[in-house]
């Protein structure tokens, strides 16, 4: 499988508008989908050079099936927030699994961070599946953690340490 990362770029916005509009999809993230593509051009301006936040583009041969974030990058205590969206029309092909091991050796690897965290909600059963295979430890459980859809929702927080992933064999060069 040819699954890709790389850098966001001004002309993904719609793509990723796009994904920030379905309301499926954003319930996972515990968020409202945006409301504008204005709204999203004025945070990508303000975001461009924060170095806290690296946002990739998934792309399966040559055309875009996801996002990627690691966001509240750490360099003193040297961790991030590790976020993901896979389109719908491009889901159940193992792009989550690739990219989020790919997202993976990059934080570890090149940004050397110690540890990569994510919250994920409790009913995203499949999304929890995935984490756990590449090595994520649930290190708690968020009750009634996030608003969503109209109800409180619970949240399982995952993270995975640096010398775990590079002592593993989950990372497989694609």
């Amino acid at each position: 499988m040819t699954v890709q990362l790389r850098a966001m770029e001004r002309t993904d916005l719609r793509f990723v508008h796009g994904l920030f509009n379905d309301r499926a999809v954003m319930s996972y993230w515990f968020e409202e989908p945006f409301e504008a593509l204005a709204e999203m051009e004025n945070i990508y301006e303000r975001h461009i050079h924060d170095e806290r936040e690296r946002r990739f583009i998934i792309e399966f041969e040559g055309f875009p099936v996801g996002l990627v974030e690691l966001v509240e990058i750490n360099f003193v205590h040297r961790n991030c927030e590790f976020q993901i969206i896979v389109a719908p029309s491009a889901q159940g092909r193992g792009y989550a699994g690739t990219a989020t091991r790919k997202a993976l050796d990059y934080a570890f690897r090149i940004l050397n961070l110690h540890k990569v965290y994510l919250f994920v909600d409790v009913a995203n059963e499949r999304a929890g599946h995935v984490y756990e295979k590449l090595g994520f430890i649930q290190e708690g459980l968020l009750r009634d953690e996030f608003f969503s859809n109209g109800g409180y929702r619970d949240a399982r927080l995952m993270a995975i340490f640096q010398k775990d992933f590079l002592a593993s064999d989950v990372f497989t060069a694609d």
